[in-house]
């Protein structure tokens, strides 16, 4: 590690003022992969902003069917959360599988979502329920937010304060998850609004997350995982990396979308 300057902003406004402030600040949400690059010095910040203590970015709030979830909000805080899971389980179980109690304690959703790391499971949840994330600038649909590995359609200084959605009438979460890491090598978050479906795949695109136009059809046609069967998956547009070949991928994503429907 090197020297940086720490500050703990008790607001967003104040948080905003101090990384335009600052020669060359990063926010600091839960630290899981910013505090690690550190220490490798991959990641050299002048200043880091505590994102963790603004207290209007914290708690989960359920009105009616429409959820809201404060970026700051742990995902220990949202596994837990008895309101949380009474309308929708499915993204309580997903936060359930990330890391270790470490990660789950410290790690944030907003952190998560703003990083955008190709294996995270948030990105599914997020695009799966077709989610808003709500900044201190605007409001981005998740099918416009997700800009390719590690990038995302967040601007210089702009900070994600929550997560906004409608409770699914269904979905379910599964991942073939690395035992060493529990990042998804394919994870798959599948959600039925009526007569709306929607596939989320994180783990397995070359480009991070994506939805899979073929699977939303059947399903809204038959919920059942039996009428993904006979859908084939491109593996051209998948990784392939020393834990599995695109190819392998391609097939994950099939056992887990029907896992994820059975889930449901």
């Amino acid at each position: 590690m090197y020297a940086t300057s720490y500050h703990r902003p008790s607001s967003v406004e104040d948080a905003a003022r101090l990384l335009s402030g600052s020669e060359d600040a990063k926010y600091l949400a839960g630290g899981q992969t910013l505090i690690a690059t550190m220490k490798q010095r991959l990641a050299e910040p002048s200043d880091l902003v505590d994102l963790r203590h603004v207290d209007s970015m914290k708690g989960i709030k359920v009105e009616g069917r429409r959820v809201t979830i404060g970026a700051a909000t742990t995902h220990a805080e949202v596994a837990a959360s008895a309101e949380l899971r009474a309308a929708c389980p499915a993204i309580c179980d997903l936060a359930s599988l990330i890391g270790d109690p470490h990660v789950r304690h410290m790690g944030t959703i907003g952190g998560s979502l703003a990083n955008n790391d190709p294996a995270a499971d948030y990105p599914a949840a997020v695009l799966g329920l077709g989610a808003t994330l709500v900044t201190n600038q605007r409001q981005i649909a998740a099918d416009d937010f997700f800009e390719g590995l590690f990038d995302t359609a967040l601007e210089e200084g702009e900070i994600i304060t929550a997560i906004t959605f409608e409770a699914p009438d269904k979905a379910g979460y599964a991942k073939f998850a690395n035992p060493a890491s529990r990042f998804a090598m394919t994870g798959v978050f599948v959600a039925k609004a009526g007569g709306n479906v929607r596939v989320a795949v994180t783990g397995a695109g070359s480009e991070g997350v994506f939805r899979v136009s073929e699977m939303e059809a059947a399903l809204s046609s038959q919920w059942s995982a039996d009428v993904l069967s006979s859908i084939s998956v491109d593996p051209s547009n998948l990784m392939a990396d020393m834990h599995a070949s695109a190819e392998y991928r391609a097939n994950l994503i099939k056992v887990m979308a029907r896992r994820a429907v059975m889930a449901a």
